[in-house]
């Protein structure tokens, strides 16, 4: 079964490199597609940023990550730079953690 999946997984990611060669520019250049590309991997981040946050395993939790997601949205909000809302992040989900108000 697991050989059955990455053969499955191998032709498929075969499969869409083959197609950037043969899909014309001219379909790929249409200002619905540009608008398309350009969505897709802040999408793919947000779903990622969600599951992270919110989940352990199979369960939805909250928990100090919630704090810590909070914190780098208050600090990207107010155009802080990127490592200073990476770092009030990491400190705020360490101090809710250390003072026990959250697991």
């Amino acid at each position: 079964m697991i050989w059955a999946t990455v053969l499955i997984g191998s032709i498929s990611a075969f499969a869409l490199k083959f197609a950037g060669f043969v899909i014309p520019e001219r379909f790929l250049t249409t200002p619905t597609m540009r608008r398309v590309t350009l969505l897709i991997p802040v999408s793919l981040l947000a779903g990622l940023l969600v599951v992270q946050t919110f989940s352990s395993g199979s369960t939805l939790v909250i928990d100090a990550r919630v704090v810590g997601l909070g914190a780098a949205t208050v600090s990207l909000a107010l155009r802080a730079p990127l490592l200073v809302a990476v770092l009030s992040a990491a400190a705020s989900a360490a101090l809710v953690r250390y003072l026990g108000w959250l697991p």
